[in-house]
């Protein structure tokens, strides 16, 4: 009986490391993702009373941060220990579930080059639901008035999208001081006092004649905005997912 010994090892130590230690830094970063969006929903309250995540009006940016944690530690940890330790369940596991977010990455960007329509009004409808949560939760608050502030915009179609919320609308019954306002993201940048925030500057405002608003916020509303941004930064966008493709290739 004839026995044959490899005198190389089944998987070289330099593949071998080399994905150990790429997955280890990922899997640090999920680590780290899952700390922030746990403190985030702890200074929020909703780890002591977690039914407050089914009374949210509008989308809670926690749970993408929560996501895309758990996602990257686990595949992070399969990753590591696949690699260091030789194991194959781990290492397909790995490589299947690198595989499927590939695949949902690349179904949904042909769906939305196909479905534009139905996407816009899908966004424009995700947005002015979560007009109407703007003051329940402060992340999507934040969020909100990032997207203003970045892009120029106010409201999805326009500033009347306002009127959907509880604390701006336009009712003779609302008793909010905000009362027939926009929040302070829709108004015109001042350069004379660019170190400082009006948060005041959007009260009444829709109130007035409608031509006397873009004197005061922009009228033009973030769905626009960002089909404006989009073909100006096409190649932004289209380098940003090769890179993450390479990533997972």
């Amino acid at each position: 009986m004839h026995y044959y010994q490899y005198k190389n090892a089944e998987v070289s130590c330099c593949y071998k490391y080399l994905m150990f230690s790429y997955n280890i830094v990922f899997w640090l970063v999920g680590a780290a993702f899952l700390g922030i969006g746990f403190w985030a929903w702890s200074e929020k309250g909703v780890l002591s009373d977690l039914s407050q995540v089914t009374r949210q009006n509008g989308f809670d940016p926690v749970w993408v941060v929560l996501v895309v944690g758990t996602v990257t530690f686990v595949l992070g940890f399969a990753g590591c220990v696949g690699a260091l330790r030789e194991n194959i369940c781990m290492l397909k596991f790995f490589c299947g579930v690198i595989g499927v977010i590939f695949f949902l990455e690349l179904t949904a960007g042909v769906l939305a080059f196909v479905f534009q329509d139905t996407l816009r009004e899908w966004i424009s409808d995700f947005f002015l639901t979560n007009v109407k949560g703007y003051r329940d939760d402060i992340d999507l608050q934040n969020l909100i008035d990032s997207l203003q502030r970045t892009n120029q915009c106010c409201g999805a179609r326009n500033p009347d999208d306002w009127n959907t919320n509880n604390y701006f609308n336009c009712t003779d019954d609302n008793p909010s001081r905000e009362r027939c306002g926009v929040p302070f993201s829709c108004c015109l940048a001042d350069p004379a006092v660019s170190l400082f925030v009006n948060t005041q500057c959007g009260y009444d405002v829709r109130a007035r004649p409608e031509r006397d608003w873009n004197t005061v916020i922009h009228v033009k509303g973030c769905i626009p905005a960002l089909e404006a941004w989009l073909p100006r930064n096409l190649y932004i966008v289209a380098g940003v997912f090769i890179i993450i493709s390479l990533l997972q290739v």
